[in-house]
C-alpha cells in the first residue's frame, strides 16, 4: 500500500476510533477528539475545513476523566433558558455526577470550529460513563487516539 492515499474514497471513508478517558485530562482528550472528528488525522494532507471528512469516535469511561488544578472546585457550566432569570448554573462535580458525558460533549464542542458542520462532527461522538458500549463489532482503529497525537502523555 501506497504512503499517500490522495484524495480517493478510501481517504474519505469514515474509520472508527475507540478511546478510554480513564486517567485522561480532559482538555488534551477534547483536542485529540476534536482533531479526529474534522478528519486532521487523514494521510496526505486531505484535510479541509469546508469538508466534513472525520472519523466516528466512541469514548468510554467518560465517568473517570480527570481536570487539573482546581476545575474540579471552580469549573461551572452555563446555560439559560431564554426567559428572564433563566440562567442555569451547573458545577463540574454535580455535572459529574449526573451527566458524565456531557462534560467530554461541552468540552469537544468547545474545540470544534463554530460552523453548519460543528452538529454533524457531534453526531459522530458517542460516549459512554462505563466500559461497555454497543459498538464493538465497528470498530477498526485499536491505538489509542491520545497516544497518537500528543507525544507528551504516557501509555496507560
Amino acid at each position: 500500500m501506497s504512503q499517500t492515499i490522495g484524495n480517493t474514497s478510501l481517504a474519505f471513508s469514515r474509520a472508527w476510533h475507540h478511546v478510554s478517558a480513564r486517567d485522561r485530562v480532559l482538555g488534551k482528550l477534547a483536542v485529540n477528539i476534536a482533531s479526529v472528528l474534522m478528519g486532521k488525522h487523514k494521510p496526505g494532507g486531505i484535510y479541509d475545513p469546508s469538508v466534513d471528512a472525520g472519523d466516528y469516535v466512541v469514548v468510554t469511561d467518560a465517568k473517570r476523566v480527570v481536570v487539573t488544578g482546581n476545575k474540579a472546585d471552580q469549573k461551572v457550566y452555563y446555560r439559560h433558558s431564554m426567559y428572564p432569570g433563566g440562567l442555569k448554573v451547573t458545577k463540574y462535580a454535580e455535572m459529574m455526577e449526573k451527566k458524565p458525558e456531557e462534560v467530554i460533549r461541552k468540552a469537544v464542542s468547545g474545540m470544534l470550529p463554530k460552523n453548519k458542520l460543528r452538529d454533524r462532527r457531534l453526531e459522530r461522538l458517542l460516549i459512554f460513563p462505563d466500559e461497555k458500549h454497543p459498538y464493538e463489532q465497528n470498530i477498526i482503529k485499536r491505538y489509542n487516539i491520545a497516544d497518537a497525537f500528543s507525544k507528551d502523555e504516557a501509555s496507560p
